[in-house]
């Protein structure tokens, strides 16, 4: 999970890693933006090998749900 978050927060460039935790509401985070949420679904698919759809994100709110996501549809 810690690699994730990092992952995760590479994404970003000006919010501290410092910001990010599992239950982090990412959306909320004032960088956040459609651009970014490319950056993620791009991320998840090289690292980790699952392709989240938009509309799976859009039902996702926080990092931990976001892991959870791609655990449950590793291959």
């Amino acid at each position: 999970m810690n690699e994730f978050i990092k992952n995760f927060a590479i994404q970003f460039d000006d919010t501290e890693l410092s910001e990010f935790k599992a239950e982090t509401n990412f959306r909320e985070l004032d960088e956040w933006s459609s651009l970014i949420s490319l950056a993620i679904l791009n991320m998840v698919e090289k690292k980790y090998g699952v392709k989240v759809s938009f509309s799976d994100l859009r039902e996702i709110s926080t990092i931990q749900q976001l892991f959870s996501f791609i655990e449950k549809n590793k291959k």
